[in-house]
């Protein structure tokens, strides 16, 4: 069995493959190739994930359905497992089934079949591993959080909004416009907060329709929600109203309560340490410069240094869920 480490915000994740010689592999990764790690860089582990196409569902009679889920780019049956875990069939926007993804209780041990042809494979393979992340991490107060990021003066601004509300169109303005910035990530950054209160903000293997995928962290100045608007004004955001659109940013199950009460308590860490605003804005490239000129100069700069940086589905498929 091949075994690959990858390092994603500091944690240890160990995806092996049953038979890498067969369809799956390495090459439905190309976006963690910048996180591979040997196995002499000591990490804690954070979950493992078996990939083997002889994984057959859990039977019927040993699982409860919780809902089917529109993700966007297709659709995600939930079903609760009697002993605890979870099973999960990721399918595409064709209605295909691309992964089947059963993992223990803490998402720290999960097994995963794929199917279909290598489209679909990545597709699967790459959806399962982003969902045991960020549940598997969320016990460990960290946020797979859906937003734009970019960094200035080694610090790290993020924009969160609606998909096609301009978040990637406003980090790209701060590209354009404010010397010294750099693209850590577009779609699917990492927050972690430490002990001390530190809020860290990492790269990773997911950013959406933009292949940003850097091993990359910094502290993380600001948070700031895009609104559409005629003109270009910043506002910043109380507590509690930062809480709830932080919140709503983030990968959760609600209806896992003590995992979500995990969740909760590292976002109103979060909430309580780092500023978050609203940008009102035109797509003008100068709501950058004014974005720019509030958060930077009112956001509370973080006293610690870097903690790492290092710089088609025509194929017949089987159908998991009608086993």
């Amino acid at each position: 069995m091949g075994k690959h480490l990858f390092r994603i915000a500091d944690w240890q994740v160990a995806v092996s493959f049953a038979d890498e010689d067969g369809p799956n592999g390495m090459h439905l990764l190309p976006s963690y190739q910048p996180f591979s790690i040997g196995e002499d860089e000591a990490l804690p582990q954070l979950l493992s994930m078996d990939v083997d196409d002889s994984l057959r569902p859990v039977r019927k009679s040993e699982r409860m359905r919780i809902r089917v889920f529109d993700t966007g780019n297709g659709d995600t049956v939930v079903d609760r497992l009697s002993d605890g875990g979870y099973q999960y069939i990721i399918r595409d926007i064709f209605s295909a089934d691309c992964a089947l993804l059963i993992c223990d209780a803490t998402f720290s041990h999960c097994r995963c079949a794929l199917n279909g042809n290598a489209v679909m494979r990545r597709f699967g393979l790459n959806n399962a591993l982003m969902l045991a992340y960020a549940f598997a991490s969320a016990r460990h107060d960290t946020l797979l959080i859906h937003a734009s990021l970019v960094r200035h003066n080694g610090k790290a601004y993020a924009f969160t909004a609606k998909s096609g509300t301009g978040k990637s169109t406003q980090v790209a303005n701060w590209l354009r416009m404010i010397p010294g910035c750099d693209l850590m990530n577009d779609d699917n950054p990492i927050v972690r907060v430490f002990p001390d209160r530190r809020v860290v903000i990492y790269g990773s293997p997911w950013s959406g329709k933009t292949p940003c995928y850097r091993q990359t962290s910094a502290p993380l100045a600001a948070i700031t929600q895009i609104d559409r608007a005629s003109a270009n004004s910043v506002e910043r955001l109380p507590p509690l109203q930062s809480f709830g659109f932080l919140l709503a940013s983030c990968s959760a199950m609600k209806w896992e309560k003590a995992l979500f009460s995990h969740v909760c308590d590292t976002v109103t860490a979060a909430a309580e340490t780092v500023p978050m605003y609203i940008l009102h804005c035109t797509a003008d490239p100068l709501s950058a410069v004014i974005c720019h000129s509030v958060i930077a100069e009112e956001g509370a700069p973080h006293p610690n240094t870097l903690p790492y940086e290092a710089t088609d589905p025509e194929a017949q498929a089987e159908t998991f869920s009608q086993t």
